[in-house]
């Protein structure tokens, strides 16, 4: 059998009990106290002290705190960011300073050899074909590239 209540019904104790407050309870809760409020001390809460009374009443549960002072309510108003008054300088300019964004110089081949065209080896490997000197248009080393291909 359980000491629980059945299900529905209450009970009607409702009366609060008294405090037994002995003196080894009561040096106890001196000794705690005094801990406490040099704690609060030491933080720089000074609202936060209580007395020995009010200890007693915050250890069983009964504490109100006191009401604090209100901070002096003035309205909200705005106030603009703070903007450092400089004249306007200008930046260091030299002529081998970086210019962003200038256009690329197109390439262009200046070799001795001529360069007939370009031939897909295997796959996407590309390879240059040039023109020798024993052959002019090149078709003996595009020959020798397919061939390559092939075999």
């Amino acid at each position: 059998m359980t000491m629980h209540l059945a299900r529905g019904l209450t009970t009607s104790n409702t009366r609060k009990r008294k405090r037994k407050i002995t003196q080894a309870k009561m040096a106890k809760w001196t000794e705690e106290l005094r801990v406490r409020n040099k704690q609060f001390k030491r933080q720089g809460l000074k609202d936060q002290l209580m007395t020995i009374n009010e200890y007693i009443d915050y250890i069983h549960g009964e504490y109100k705190p006191k009401d604090k002072p209100s901070v002096s309510s003035t309205p909200w108003h705005y106030s603009p960011p703070y903007v450092r008054e400089t004249e306007h300088i200008p930046s260091l300019s030299t002529k081998d300073s970086f210019e962003p964004a200038t256009k690329k110089e197109p390439m262009q081949y200046t070799g001795e050899r001529k360069l007939v065209g370009i031939a897909t080896l295997h796959k996407s490997n590309m390879v240059p074909v040039f023109a020798d000197d024993d052959d002019k248009t090149g078709s003996k080393q595009a020959t020798e590239i397919a061939q390559m291909r092939r075999n």
